[in-house]
C-alpha cells in the first residue's frame, strides 16, 4: 500500500461520464507523475456509463508508483462540488487541477508542475488557451468569445490581466488552498477560485497550454449557456460577496460618481452619462475604501466649481484625475496600518 507522507503534488480530476478517455488518461499520468510523492484524486461524479467500473479497475491494477484515492459521489453533482470534495481529501504541498477529457495536455500539467517548484515565489500559475504558440483545435466559436469577455470583465472588476479565466488547468501552493472557501458547484468554479485568489493577494501567472477542443459527439458538457452563466458569478463574485465595508464604498462610490456624470451632456445624453458614471463609481467602489474614496469625491466637488460649461466638464475630469492619484497615495499609505479599513 502507498503510503501518504510527504506528498509533494496532488492531482484533482474531477471525472463525469469520461469512459472513453480514461484509459489514455491513466496511461499519460503514469508517463509524466509516476513518482511516490504525488497523489492522484480522482472524482466520480456520479458517473452512469462505464466510466466508474475504469476506474475502479484501474485502482486494483497497482500499475502506478502514485498514491491513488477514488471518491465516489452518487448524484451529479458539477465540476465544483467535485473540486472542493477532492480539496477536503489532498495532502500534497502543491494541488493540480487537471481535467478529464483530455482537452488540455498532461504534458503541460508536468511543465507547470516544474516551474512552480523551480521558481519558491510563485504560488499560482494558470494554463491559457490563448496565450500559446502550441497546438490548438477549436471549432466553437461562441464558447472562445464568451469565455474571452468573461475575461475581459474579471480583468475590469478585480484589476487583473487574465487571458483566460475559464481554463481548467491550475495549479496552486498548499498556502493559497488553505485561503480558499469555495461555494459554487457548477462550471463557475473557476470565477470563484480566480476572484478568492486575488481577494486574498496572491499573484497569477499564466502559461501558455495546448488546447483540443472535444465535440458534443465526443462528450463535451461545457455549452455557451455555461458562458453566460458565468455572467452572474462574476457579478456575484465581485458585488455581493464582500465585506461590509466594501459593500458600503461600492454604494457610496456609486452615488458621487453619479453626481460627476450629470456634468455631461444634455437630455437622453445626460442620462446615459450619469448611468455609465454610476457603474464607474461601483467599480471604484471596489477598489477604495471610505476616505480614500471621499478624496476622489471632494476632488470632483472642487473641480465643479472651475470654469463654465465645457470648461467645468475638463475641469472635472482633471480634478477627478488628481483624486484618483491621492486616494491611490492614500491607500498605499495606510496599507499596513489600523486604518487600512478605511482606505
Amino acid at each position: 500500500m502507498h503510503q501518504e507522507n510527504n506528498i509533494n503534488l496532488t492531482i484533482l480530476i474531477p471525472v463525469y461520464n469520461e469512459e472513453n478517455f480514461l484509459i489514455k488518461l491513466f496511461d499519460e499520468l503514469k508517463i509524466y507523475f509516476d513518482n511516490s510523492k504525488i497523489e492522484v484524486i480522482i472524482i466520480d461524479d456520479g458517473s452512469t456509463d462505464e466510466s466508474t467500473k475504469i476506474l475502479e479497475e484501474f485502482k486494483d491494477s497497482n500499475s502506478y508508483k502514485f498514491n491513488f484515492k477514488l471518491i465516489r459521489l452518487d448524484i451529479n453533482s458539477g465540476k465544483g462540488k467535485a473540486l472542493q470534495t477532492g480539496l477536503k481529501n489532498s495532502t500534497g504541498e502543491y494541488i493540480l487541477f487537471q481535467d478529464a477529457d483530455l482537452e488540455l495536455d498532461t504534458k503541460d500539467s508536468h511543465e507547470m508542475y516544474q516551474m512552480i517548484q523551480l521558481n519558491k515565489e510563485i504560488k499560482c500559475i494558470f494554463g491559457s488557451r490563448y496565450l500559446s504558440g502550441k497546438l490548438k483545435k477549436n471549432n466553437y466559436f461562441f464558447n472562445s468569445l464568451i469565455g474571452k469577455i468573461n475575461s475581459l470583465i474579471f480583468n475590469i472588476f478585480f484589476s487583473q490581466s487574465l487571458s483566460d479565466v475559464h481554463c481548467g488547468l491550475k495549479i496552486l501552493h498548499r498556502s493559497v488552498v488553505n485561503k480558499l472557501k469555495l461555494s459554487v458547484n457548477d462550471f463557475g468554479i473557476e470565477i470563484d477560485l480566480a476572484s478568492q485568489i486575488v481577494r486574498n493577494n496572491f499573484f497569477i501567472y499564466e502559461y501558455g497550454v495546448s488546447y483540443y477542443a472535444r465535440t458534443k459527439a465526443q462528450g463535451k458538457k461545457i455549452t455557451w449557456i455555461d458562458g453566460f452563466k458565468s455572467f452572474y458569478y462574476l457579478i456575484k463574485a465581485r458585488y455581493f460577496d464582500n465585506s461590509s465595508s466594501t459593500n458600503l464604498s461600492i454604494f457610496y462610490s456609486s452615488l458621487y460618481m453619479a453626481y460627476a456624470g450629470s456634468y455631461f451632456g444634455m437630455g437622453l445624453g445626460n442620462t446615459l452619462f450619469i448611468i455609465a458614471f454610476f457603474i464607474l463609481g461601483s467599480i471604484l467602489g471596489i477598489h477604495f475604501k471610505i476616505l480614500s474614496s471621499s478624496i476622489i469625491f471632494f476632488s470632483i466637488y472642487v473641480g465643479s466649481f472651475f470654469g463654465k460649461g465645457q470648461g467645468t466638464v475638463l475641469s472635472v475630469i482633471v480634478f477627478f484625475t488628481i483624486g484618483i492619484y491621492l486616494a491611490r497615495y492614500s491607500k498605499n499609505f495606510f496599507l499596513n496600518s489600523r486604518f487600512n479599513n478605511f482606505f
